[in-house]
């Protein structure tokens, strides 16, 4: 089975699970790092990730993805959160990031800069805007080598 059908198999039956824990889906990834397979689903939820919710997802998930048995290599479940600084990549991380502050890379310099922060504004197909400096800024999405959410140390009071 390809790396893009495990992927999609993966989030079919994770996400009934997700859903009845409350959790949500950031991304299922299939990758090979030097001679072993991993398959990784990344969670989240309004608030933080603790442990029991990556033990929880990944006890229900485990004995689904051995009942299927659709992995031919050998491989390890790591559940997980995406992390503060979590990559943009689908539609759906675009949507939840509307109005959060965001760190953009492109391939080739843009008004002089290849580094750009500022808040994600919106988004299509072709384009992602950000608002750097109080000024909109539109990238076409094939000129950009990264997008993921910035760091905000959150104050204390």
């Amino acid at each position: 089975m390809k790396k893009t059908e495990i992927e999609k198999r993966t989030t079919e039956l994770v996400d009934p699970i997700l859903n009845e824990l409350g959790l949500k889906l950031w991304d299922v990834v299939y990758v090979k790092e030097g001679k072993d397979f991993y398959l990784r689903v990344f969670i989240f939820k309004d608030g933080p990730i603790d442990i029991s919710d990556c033990v929880n997802v990944s006890r229900a998930l485990d004995p689904k993805l051995d009942e299927e048995n659709f992995i031919s290599d050998a491989y390890t479940l790591e559940v997980s959160s995406p992390g503060l600084t979590r990559p943009l990549k689908t539609e759906n991380d675009f949507r939840h990031s509307i109005g959060r502050l965001v760190e953009l890379k492109t391939y080739k310099p843009v008004n002089g800069a290849k580094e750009f922060e500022g808040t994600l504004k919106g988004y299509n197909e072709k384009e992602i805007i950000i608002t750097v400096d109080e000024e909109e800024v539109t990238f076409s999405k094939e000129d950009v080598s990264g997008i993921k959410l910035a760091f905000v140390e959150e104050e204390k009071e």
